[in-house]
């Protein structure tokens, strides 16, 4: 009988595990079954129209323009699984060319380099002195702590079981008024409730950013949104190889086989309804197959409105999670779902995309920030609700048009007021919100001309504004402890695998495309039998002393 593979979400982790079964384990995608409730995953971006059907919202008043939920950055130095793999994936832009390739030398081409990485009442902080951010403003309590946790080892994670960042620097709380935590915080997406055991992982995976956070200059960019330059190639590369694509499919529960005390743990069926006709279906899992689970999505219960059109919060658990919660009620060893999708005050965000019909706004953005598009994360530290924005280098969506520009930006804290807009972010329309980013603009403008006397003119040029809530977008920095988050395969799992941002790994870190990528080599590896010792080798920049000696110099600034 031939062997099978079912996949549970469409997200970039089992899009790789497909690869990865493909390149490195002989299957034929006539083997492989992918069940998805929509095709983009948890990266950017589309039209706002593409949207419309797989988020939860009121209906639109306006559908026009594109939206990216956030954006992703990659690193060519600790993506290795990432770069890898995407070798074996043909470009769509450049035939002979791989994914690889494509994202390589475009970044190559155009390097990041952030002048404007924060940005406060006096405007950019790049004009040295102790603000200057190239200081990190530590504290001599702030370094030991700091050094403490990163470098704690691994054996002893267990400590830092539940421990917030928060907990862990309160005896030194101006930790948290540093030019290195609001350059972290928004760089990555911590808030002072996240894991301190998260931290200290991406302190010790991280630490060759360290000493370049405030300029991102180890920042590697798409050419297009991660959803065109990688996700779709991906798929592309797995439908040509006769892989099944089943949409609109949403799996709610698993069978598994009945064992001696419930040791084993062995998927006998997928029980999913289509959510486009509520029928009920069930496909058989014999003991041989494979079942491979995104245990939770940072995207899940999103809601999304307009220009004129706040959004309407998503209660709604997060689905992928409800899946993973019902296997983990009858199994010891699956971790506890809850402790990431069931305290939205640790995870939420907001995010909103700007398109306009002309440039106008981007180059004011340019002006104020001192830097071209393409280069800036901007973080304005004065801003109650925490408010960056990101421009790309433009174009950013295949589909835009020469006169078009495209930006985005985020609120870390969508349940504070607006110091412009008095009321909460998440009550604001996307007018409301581009309202809110022209007032910080605006206070923070060096010119005379200031940008505020133009502001017919670029109200005048927007296309539209799309909010996006995301109460789970932080949910993979959540406080946690060794045991919430289940293995990749499960102690005794014959057919189960894990293969999303919440489940276990030694020494790797979340809220990165190479934490999908590594677990689904590890699984597909232990399923088919192939050594770890094939795994592909990561680096380990914690133990280079030149890395090291680096970081030191910084940690001193």
């Amino acid at each position: 009988m031939t062997r099978k593979a079912y996949m549970i979400g469409t997200g970039i982790g089992n899009l790789a595990a497909g690869i990865y079964l493909i390149r490195d384990g002989g299957f034929k995608g006539e083997q492989i079954t992918m069940y998805g409730l929509e095709t983009h995953g948890a990266n950017d971006g589309n039209t706002v129209a593409a949207y419309e059907s797989e988020y939860s919202n009121p209906k639109l008043s306006n559908n026009k323009g594109f939206l990216a939920k956030g954006g992703r950055m990659l690193n060519e130095e600790t993506y290795e699984n990432l770069w890898d793999l995407l070798r074996s994936v043909p470009s769509l832009d450049n035939p002979g060319q791989t994914v690889t390739d494509d994202i390589l030398n475009f970044d190559h081409a155009h390097p990041t380099h952030d002048v404007g990485r924060l940005i406060d009442s006096k405007g950019p902080r790049n004009k040295g002195g102790k603000d200057d951010y190239k200081h990190m403003q530590f504290s001599n309590k702030d370094r030991v702590l700091l050094s403490k946790l990163m470098l704690m080892p691994e054996k002893d994670e267990e400590k830092l079981n539940n421990i917030s960042i928060a907990e862990w620097f309160q005896t030194s709380p101006t930790f948290f008024q540093t030019n290195f935590w609001y350059m972290w915080q928004t760089t990555f997406a911590f808030k002072r409730a996240s894991s301190a055991m998260e931290l200290r992982r991406y302190m010790n995976r991280m630490i060759l950013e360290f000493s370049r956070i405030n300029t991102l200059e180890g920042v590697t960019r798409t050419p297009y949104n991660q959803y065109e330059s990688i996700i779709l190639p991906m798929r592309k590369y797995l439908e040509d190889r006769g892989v099944t694509f089943v949409n609109n499919m949403k799996v709610t529960d698993l069978e598994f086989k009945d064992t001696p005390l419930m040791d084993d743990i062995i998927v006998t069926k997928l029980i999913m309804q289509n959510v486009t006709n509520d029928e009920i279906s069930e496909v058989v899992v014999e003991e041989d197959d494979m079942v491979f689970d995104t245990n939770g999505s940072i995207t899940d219960s999103s809601s999304i409105g307009d220009i004129n059109t706040p959004v309407k919060e998503n209660m709604e658990y997060a689905p992928s999670a409800e899946l993973w919660k019902k296997a983990a009620s009858k199994f010891y060893s699956l971790g506890n779902p809850d402790k990431f999708f069931n305290d939205r005050t640790q995870s939420e965000w907001l995010s909103f995309t700007v398109t306009t019909d002309d440039h106008k706004l981007v180059q004011e953005i340019s002006r104020i920030t001192q830097q071209e598009p393409g280069n800036a994360l901007n973080t304005f530290i004065d801003s109650t609700a925490l408010l960056s924005i990101v421009v790309h280098h433009q174009p950013h969506f295949k589909a835009q048009k020469p006169n078009e520009s495209v930006f985005w930006g985020y609120f870390m804290y969508p349940r504070r007021n607006g110091d412009f807009v008095q009321k909460p972010i998440i009550e604001m329309t996307g007018q409301e919100m581009l309202e809110e980013l022209l007032g910080h603009l605006s206070k923070v403008d060096p010119s005379k001309d200031n940008i505020m006397n133009h502001k017919d003119e670029i109200m005048d040029s927007i296309i539209n504004v799309i909010p996006v809530h995301m109460p789970y977008a932080s949910a993979l920095f959540n406080q946690r402890a060794v045991g919430d988050r289940p293995a990749v395969v499960p102690t005794h799992s014959k057919n189960l695998a894990f293969v999303s941002q919440f489940c276990e790994m030694p020494f790797d870190m979340v809220f990165t495309e190479q934490y999908s990528f590594r677990a689904a080599q590890i699984a597909v590896y232990k399923f088919l039998g192939i050594s770890e010792a094939q795994l592909t080798p990561v680096h380990h920049y914690e133990k280079d002393p030149k890395v090291m000696a680096c970081a030191t110099k910084t940690m001193l600034r």
